[in-house]
């Protein structure tokens, strides 16, 4: 049986995709791309240790935004990728480009969805003084993280917080929880409920 072939989309050190590089690559799932934003992110690097092709999509690259994610689809299409994965990728992608990647799409989160969405979540979070926080993987739609939750992990807060030190405990989820949607999704094993399609349903023993 021919590999899932997943591509996986970053802006900066790549922390994220390396877990996907490290947990799930090979065998029955391949990270057959990388794009960035950014020409100087660490994560290419990654990329290329790895063997995986690594492609720069810089908006001054090219006449406007969905030019540039026109660009990416065609790059992501040609690879044959079945579910893009977006891990630190620090831009909003046009509503063309979701639409054309539909339910093919997930992002990892620093928060426990609906709460404290878009940039800066943990800070939000300690802002607000909250007792728990944690992360979420979530289908990505046309809204700001606001698509349908697959798989969430809370963790506890106590103060004072150190943002330093929550954000090494929120990436020690991550690198757990991004992988194992990713295998879940490759399996099979992930539907949206056709009569709620904000309720992910993943099957029974799978992971």
């Amino acid at each position: 049986m021919a590999a899932f072939r997943v591509a996986v989309l970053i802006s900066g050190s790549g922390t994220n995709l390396q877990a996907l590089l490290d947990t799930v690559h090979g065998g029955s799932v391949e990270i057959v791309g990388v794009v960035s934003s950014r020409p100087g992110a660490p994560g290419l690097d990654r990329a290329r240790r790895a063997g995986v092709d690594a492609a720069v999509f810089a908006i001054h690259d090219h006449e406007d935004r969905a030019a540039r994610d026109r660009a990416i689809g065609d790059w992501l299409d040609a690879r044959g990728v079945q579910l893009v994965v977006l891990a630190g990728f620090m831009e909003l992608l046009d509503a063309e480009f979701i639409r054309r990647f539909a339910a093919r799409i997930v992002n990892v989160h620093p928060s426990l969805l609906p709460a404290f969405r878009g940039l800066r979540a943990i800070e939000q979070a300690v802002d607000h003084g909250v007792k728990v926080i944690g992360v979420t993987v979530h289908f990505v739609d046309q809204e700001v993280d606001s698509g349908p939750i697959i798989l969430q992990e809370a963790m506890e807060l106590s103060y004072p917080a150190r943002i330093g030190e929550i954000e090494k405990r929120v990436h020690r989820i991550e690198h757990r929880l991004l992988p194992r949607a990713v295998r879940l999704i490759a399996g099979g094993n992930v539907r949206l409920d056709p009569d709620n399609p904000r309720l992910v349903l993943i099957d029974d023993g799978a992971d």
